[in-house]
């Protein structure tokens, strides 16, 4: 049957959808709105599965903490486009990812996505409109009854941190402040651990070979090639290990020092113990 310009408008005003993708709804609907909707949603998921080797390097990051700071969640929602990460219909699917990974805490995506029947429906909905592909990539959820969490989202939505505190008591407002600094250290100085202890055994080993090889290039003595190595192994722990790197507002002190100042003041063992920097088309999620 044929359908009319006015019928074609309704339904790219109701799904967003291209103007030849309701044409074909429509026609293959008979005319039915609704159900010409339910095939644009279906085909979106379609649409998404062709575009399965576009990159979805697009989209945002967001995280929400508890009003005690005691549990928190970050997500990672990407498109293909900027357009469609600042859309109505994308910005409100992150949101429903990010409050159902905080209120339910599933252990994977396709959990989420199995046992979250508003998430898989709003997902539908959205890839009938957009014709992009949408990944839910990562999250992650944090509790500590007996610490505090923090999060910061760099303006733009495309990088975001959440940072947990161990050992916090009761709290103050000081601790919040210097949790927020944190926080933006890390999304600014991109660390890969918060102590050295922590940086794999095999990072140290491929940089310790590399620094060696420099040495010996630099026509320096075997007998002393480790030590020289070892001297810059430090270098690269002050640049990579969160609490040896400078303090960005300060770079007199670390963010370790920093710490120690605040747990010698208040009397308090405070400890960072995880972050996760989430930042838009990371290679290591």
């Amino acid at each position: 049957m044929s359908v009319t310009a006015a019928q074609v408008n309704e339904l790219r005003k109701k799904t967003g959808a291209g103007m030849m993708d309701c044409k074909k709804a429509l026609v293959e609907a008979n005319g039915d709105m609704q159900k010409a909707i339910e095939i644009l949603r279906k085909k979106g998921a379609a649409v998404a599965a062709k575009r399965a080797e576009k990159s979805a390097n697009e989209g945002l990051i967001l995280t929400k903490v508890a009003d005690d700071k005691k549990s928190a969640a970050i997500v990672e929602v990407n498109c293909e486009t900027d357009f469609v990460a600042k859309s109505e219909d994308f910005v409100s699917f992150a949101q429903v990812v990010l409050d159902e990974v905080y209120i339910k805490k599933p252990a994977s995506v396709e959990e989420l996505l199995n046992d979250s029947a508003s998430t898989k429906s709003k997902l539908d909905e959205v890839l009938g409109k957009v014709g992009e592909k949408i990944e839910i990539s990562r999250f992650a959820n944090e509790n500590d009854s007996g610490g505090m969490l923090e999060d910061y989202i760099h303006p733009g939505s495309k990088l975001g941190v959440l940072v947990k505190f161990s050992e916090v008591g009761d709290g103050t407002d000081e601790l919040s402040t210097l949790a927020k600094d944190v926080a933006m250290q890390i999304a600014a100085m991109n660390p890969i651990c918060v102590k050295r202890e922590e940086v794999p055994k095999d990072t140290v080993e491929r940089e310790m070979d590399i620094y060696k090889e420099l040495a010996r290039k630099e026509g320096k003595p075997e007998n002393i090639l480790e030590k020289i190595a070892q001297g810059r192994l430090n270098k690269f722990y002050q640049e990579n290990v969160l609490i040896e790197q400078a303090f960005i507002k300060d770079n007199s002190k670390t963010v370790g020092e920093l710490l120690k100042e605040f747990n010698s003041k208040h009397n308090s063992l405070v400890k960072i113990s995880l972050f996760h920097r989430f930042h838009l088309g990371d290679e290591n999620k």
